[in-house]
């Protein structure tokens, strides 16, 4: 194939391989490396957990990272414009992610905010407290420490709201300015100065770990958390739930829809390797989460043994892990170390620098993002969004700070977020792209080849997966509260309000940033669609029935949907939180008549009680005519691939729709099962002492560690040499 045009442009390049591979992995290992993944590993099965993580890596996080590095190779521009040349309707996608991206860079640079006071505070007791922490020993004051002495949150007697927002605290704010600056220092100059950074700030947390994994290790009691983290319970591979958090998991882990992996590869060189760079990155993910967490559960069980205390009474409870793993219950466990501030030192440095890379890699993307759009001056507007980000933070650093953060965190990382975007990218750039020209742009560059599976998969399996995690997730969402968006006194729960609006203007106010102009009109005329095609295959009556039925199944979807959702609020006794406060309104206009009867659709009507059997005949038909709409799109795919030309818009639908519709009733169809209790998550039995199940995963694990990445380091170095022979050639 013939060099893309696209290619020819001039862009700033990475220094080296080294350096891209370096700064794509400091992205996609981040805070969530430290407490997601153990705590997940350990909540779900233990080692377990291990074997659909790996499954989730290998069909989607590996085969979308290729889909995003191509994307952005290809292109050489960042995410909005990398669709737009796929496709100009398409541009609305990239948006999408970088505008996620922007709420993420106005609240993660407070938590590195925080890493950076307490190392702080570790440095004050090396030099003031004989190398001793000056916080509390005892799990209760660690909590009251920074809970309610440190993030000043309001502790309930003030007779305000929790998500009050109220004064903020000085020394977060400093610390946040002081990220800021770092952030600005590590992007000024563009990629040439991040990939000099990430030399030292990519391989630092790994020595950091590596320390952190050692002592914990010598300490006594680090078998007794071993244990809690390694010993498999099999009986957790038969749950739903487990499934689905490992293939969250491994989305979330890797930066994956928002647009940083597909910017990053847009300053590629023209000639880099794009299958074997996703494979090391994704092998280097999993490998520092593991190595997390052998170090953290290591040094909790020798907390445990210290202060004579089961490890699960010091663990944090499964919805507060973001705050509880690195700012409760790890500086208590430090607190019982000998020589205790030097060990937070190593552990701060560690954490700090582990989300360094990712803030800077979302803050990169979100601006190469504006400058391609606008064509704005790079420094000019890198500090216009230090200002913007900054500002936006101080909201995070208030005594409802703590609320806002964990809520609108939620939003992004949740079902409104990057799940629903994810599932969009895949089934935009699979059903309604040629996307084998980016396997072939990939393989072309490439150590290894890809095959026409990866196609495929990326069509079908992955957008099934993605669509079945989203219902789910969204179900688990608007249930697992005593009211969603008000409380039971009719009190706004504002957090969540605020995280919805931002949720729904992220897609509209992409859709605005993809029509606006703000080049000259004959510039935007020059932009190249590298997926233009001269004619579209003719419509069928196949493909216009199978888009019908495609459409039938996502409202049967909705509704039924909707319905469980209903029951399940109907089951919690929660009906009046959050049915009330949106009826009360129509109460307040109705007559008593129809008051009446807006309560008795309340009490039996819209917690609707419908019986399992019709639920399931409900999701059943779904899928079937989800089915018939994938197979009508297959059919229409191949026949225009062998005629060279684009499938009719209505194939190409019947396709996307079908995948959505089908994995959406397979996510609640397990969700109103496991509500029904026909799938139950069982309680995990641990023990103090590894068995030999545990050792055995242990050593699994570390081969396919070495062995994964010594298989792609060979293939590097063989194309390496093959390339130099190809050059010697030539030149005589």
């Amino acid at each position: 194939m013939a060099e893309s045009p696209l290619l020819e442009e001039q862009r700033e390049n990475w220094g080296s391989r080294a350096a891209f591979v370096l700064a794509a992995i400091g992205s996609a290992v981040g805070l969530g490396n430290l407490w997601g993944f153990p705590y997940k590993l350990y909540a779900y099965g233990g080692g377990a957990f291990l074997i659909p993580y790996i499954l989730a890596m290998l069909i989607i996080g590996i085969p979308v990272l290729i889909l995003e590095f191509s994307l952005g190779h290809m292109t050489q521009r960042a995410a909005p414009d990398a669709f737009r040349r796929s496709g100009r309707r398409k541009q609305l996608v990239g948006w999408w992610g970088i505008l996620l991206g922007f709420v993420i860079i106005t609240y993660y640079p407070v938590i590195l905010a925080w890493c950076l006071s307490f190392l702080g505070r570790a440095i004050e007791g090396i030099i003031y407290y004989n190398g001793e922490l000056p916080w509390a020993k005892t799990v209760d004051g660690a909590k009251q420490s920074f809970l309610f002495d440190y993030a000043n949150m309001w502790t309930g007697k003030e007779g305000v709201a929790g998500w009050t927002l109220g004064s903020l605290s000085p020394e977060i704010v400093f610390c946040l300015a002081g990220i800021w600056m770092l952030l600005f220092l590590c992007i000024v100059k563009g990629v040439n100065v991040v990939s000099k950074v990430v030399l030292w700030t990519v391989p630092l947390p790994w020595l950091m770990l590596v320390i952190l994994m050692v002592r914990g290790l010598t300490l006594p009691g680090a078998t007794q958390g071993l244990a809690y983290y390694m010993n498999p319970d099999w009986s957790q591979l038969a749950q739903p739930t487990t499934w689905r958090f490992a293939f969250g998991q491994v989305f979330f882990s890797m930066s994956l829809a928002f647009g940083v992996m597909i910017t990053y590869a847009s300053f590629l060189h023209r000639k880099s390797d794009i299958n074997n760079n996703a494979a090391i990155i994704g092998l280097g993910d999993l490998g520092t989460s593991f190595i997390a967490g052998i170090a953290i559960f290591a040094t909790v069980g020798a907390m445990s043994l210290a202060a004579n205390v089961p490890v699960t009474k010091v663990l944090p409870s499964e919805d507060n892990t973001t705050v509880s793993m690195s700012f409760i219950a790890f500086p208590y466990a430090l607190a019982q170390l000998p020589h205790s501030a030097w060990f937070a030192l190593v552990f701060f440095v560690a954490l700090l620098t582990l989300g360094i890379d990712s803030a800077f890699s979302i803050t990169e993307t979100v601006l190469a993002s504006i400058v391609d759009k606008t064509g704005w001056n790079r420094t000019t507007t890198l500090w216009g969004l230090t200002f913007v980000g900054l500002t936006c933070g101080l909201v995070y650093t208030s005594r409802g700070g703590l609320v806002w953060l964990e809520e609108i965190d939620g939003f992004v990382n949740g079902p409104w977020g990057i799940a629903l975007l994810g599932m969009v990218e895949c089934v935009v750039l699979g059903w309604m792209f040629r996307i084998k020209r980016l396997r072939d742009h990939a393989n072309e560059r490439s150590d290894w080849k890809l095959g026409v599976w990866w196609d495929w998969n990326l069509r079908l399996l992955v957008p099934v997966v993605l669509s079945a995690l989203f219902a789910w997730s969204l179900y688990d969402t608007i249930t697992a509260y005593d009211g969603y968006l008000v409380t039971h006194g009719g009190q706004a729960i504002w957090p969540v309000i605020i995280g919805l609006i931002l949720a729904g203007l992220a897609p509209i106010l992409a859709v605005l940033l993809s029509i606006t102009r703000f080049r000259p009109r004959e510039e935007e005329a020059k932009i190249t669609l590298f997926d233009a095609k001269p004619d579209e295959a003719t419509d069928t009556t196949q493909t216009r029935l199978a888009f019908y039925a495609t459409l039938v199944a996502l409202v049967l979807v909705a509704g039924l949907g909707t319905a469980t959702i209903a029951s399940k609020l109907k089951h919690n006794d929660v009906v009046h939180g959050v049915l009330n406060p949106i009826g009360k309104p129509l109460k307040d206009i109705a007559n008593d008549v129809k008051a009446a009867a807006w309560d008795r659709a309340v009490e039996g009507g819209l917690a609707w009680g419908v019986p399992e059997w019709l639920m399931s005949a409900g999701f059943t038909v779904a899928a079937a005519l989800a089915v018939l709409g994938v197979i009508a799109g297959v059919k229409a795919t191949l026949k225009a691939d062998t005629s060279e030309k684009k499938p009719h818009w209505t194939g190409q639908l019947a396709g996307a729709f079908g995948t959505l519709a089908f994995g959406g009733a397979g996510g609640l169809l397990l969700a109103f099962l496991t509500m029904q209790g026909a799938v139950t998550k069982q309680e995990v039995e641990h023990t103090s002492e590894l068995n030999v199940w545990a050792y055995v995963i242990m050593g699994v694990m570390l081969a396919i560690l070495l062995l994964g990445l010594g298989w792609c380091f060979h293939r590097a170095m063989t194309a390496a040499r093959s390339d130099a022979v190809e050059e010697q050639t030539a030149e005589l």
